[in-house]
């Protein structure tokens, strides 16, 4: 093997620097930082005490600044009440006090009375007497007109209104005063009354001071309240998750090795679904590591056998010098080792067939004769080698079937090497598959002209390891109970009996027939093609 000359790597370094110097060229922190850019963003994990919190405070926080808008507005209403009244009593009397004299309005209201009508520390009071006509009679002049009303029913009532004087804002309360007082001046026109406008206003700045203090009352309590109850709902929130904890602290005191259920009284109702979850996995768990336990041992045991035979044979061919010897001893090694080959195999496809989940979702439609004879046209060989009729009847239409393709092929596999290791030179296997419609099962059937199995030992067979005394044919006793490992996934039943075409009484033979779940046909044409 010839080496690359040195003085040819230097242009490659040499143009690698200049690439790692070219402006266009991705640093190693850029590519960095496109490596981080490109990772997924991790989920953030959210406390469910926080989250509790939450929903319980965002609703409290949002309610909050709508409670004192509406305290608010009910301190106005309550504050404008008592002022209302007090305008109202005001404007009554001033209104008693005009009255027509010589065709003109005028108000009977000493200096005194005046004075103790404006006499107000922190309001501005204010008032105006208008003739029918609008014309202004006594008081302040820049007091406007309240809106024209044609119901006759509002004269003598007393009616409120805001509005703005001096550039501030004033509540007034106006009464129309009908200037007809004896009954002769109504008859005389008793359509046109004679109408002047009393209208007394003040400022708001006590009503905002009151409902201030209303304000005050309300929602200074609540300062003290809100963090008390927020304490209230931390400490209740916390007593009410405490189960959580004690949970926890009772899951890592465990040992590893204990699987045990977890007691669901202990625990919330609310955490009970949750605790039942974790109690079947578990469960699921423990009987995992069951199965694998005991596949490690039944491993290990059967192992022992078949490594052991291959050390002693060749221990044995070292010790030989006989070139005779040594190829005898080298071909028990040899068989030995296809022994250790086909146990360690059968081990793997055991292991893959208890590990499989029986998941109906993941089974695919499958043609079941096609399947059949793929797995045939396998064994053919060995069969030739053994001097073994072997056959195959199809049927004359596609049988549908749900299933897992290797898992079928495996069980198939192992039927048809159980049935060629105990059939005898000269004899037959045959393979058949059938359905009946009717009943809606797939049928599969592998039968031989071996020396059969007894009816004491036929559930026994399928038993892992179990093998039959006596029998000449050497194997592990795996390949049936993979055969009903499979079964049982795809829900299907596996039967034992006598091959009824056999006429050999010293070779009743076996028929092995596997029943599967029809498929319906229409479902699948198209996979058929």
């Amino acid at each position: 093997m010839s080496e690359l000359p040195q003085s040819a790597t230097i242009p490659t370094a040499q143009a690698a620097d200049k690439d790692t110097a070219m402006p266009g060229a991705a640093t190693p922190r850029k590519k960095r930082r496109a490596a981080i850019a490109t990772q997924p963003e991790e989920r953030i994990q959210r406390s469910l005490f926080g989250e509790i919190l939450d929903w319980m405070l965002a609703p409290l926080l949002l309610l909050w600044p709508m409670s004192i808008a509406i305290t608010y507005l009910i301190a106005q209403s309550i504050a404008n009440q008592p002022f209302d009244r007090a305008l109202e009593d005001s404007v009554t009397v001033l209104a008693q006090q005009v009255s027509e004299l010589n065709g003109k309005v005028v108000a009977r209201l000493p200096v005194s009375a005046r004075d103790l009508l404006r006499a107000d520390d922190v309001d501005n009071i204010y008032y105006k007497i208008s003739g029918p006509r609008g014309e202004f009679v006594e008081g302040d002049n820049d007091m406007s007109l309240p809106p024209p009303d044609d119901d006759k029913q509002n004269i003598g009532t007393v009616q409120f209104r805001n509005d703005i004087l001096h550039g501030s804002d004033v509540r007034i309360a106006y009464v129309q005063v009908d200037l007809r007082r004896t009954q002769a001046q109504r008859m005389a026109a008793p359509n046109t009354p004679k109408l002047a406008t009393v209208q007394v206003g003040e400022t708001l700045e006590k009503r905002a001071q009151l409902a201030n203090e209303i304000i005050k009352g309300v929602i200074l309590p609540q300062f003290i309240i809100l963090p008390v109850a927020l304490a209230l709902v931390w400490f209740a929130l916390s007593r009410g998750l405490s189960p959580l904890s004690e949970l926890q602290q009772r899951i890592r005191a465990r040992r590893p090795d204990d699987l045990s259920p977890i007691d669901s009284r202990q625990v919330p109702e609310e955490i009970s679904p949750l605790v039942r979850s974790l109690n079947d996995m578990l469960t699921r768990l423990s009987q995992t590591i069951v199965i694998q336990k005991r596949f490690i041992a039944d491993a290990a045991h059967q192992m022992k056998t078949p490594l052991a035979g291959m050390r002693m044979q060749s221990e044995l061919a070292l010790r030989q010098s006989d070139p005779v010897d040594v190829r005898r001893s080298l071909e028990q090694l040899a068989k030995s080792s296809e022994s250790a080959t086909r146990l360690v195999n059968q081990l793997l496809s055991l292991a893959r067939a208890e590990n499989q989940l029986p998941q109906i979702s993941s089974f695919v439609p499958i043609e079941l004769s096609e399947l059949a004879r793929n797995v045939v046209q396998d064994w053919v060989q060995m069969s030739f080698t053994q001097r073994i009729d072997l056959g195959f009847e199809q049927p004359g239409h596609p049988i549908m079937i749900s299933g897992n393709p290797l898992m079928l092929r495996e069980m198939l596999s192992n039927l048809l090497d159980n049935a060629l290791h105990y059939t005898p030179p000269e004899g037959s296997v045959t393979v058949r598959a059938r359905s009946d419609e009717a009943a809606g099962l797939a049928i599969l059937e592998v039968e031989d002209t071996g020396p059969g199995i007894a009816v004491s030992e036929r559930q026994h067979v399928f038993e892992r390891f179990y093998r039959i005394l006596g029998t000449p044919s050497s194997g592990s006793g795996l390949g049936l109970a993979i055969v009903r490992e499979i079964a049982q996934q795809h829900h299907a039943e596996v039967e034992l009996s006598h091959n009824p075409h056999c006429e050999d009484p010293k070779h009743p033979g076996c028929l092995f027939r596997v029943t599967l779940q029809l498929t319906a046909r229409t479902n699948f044409i198209d996979d058929i093609g």
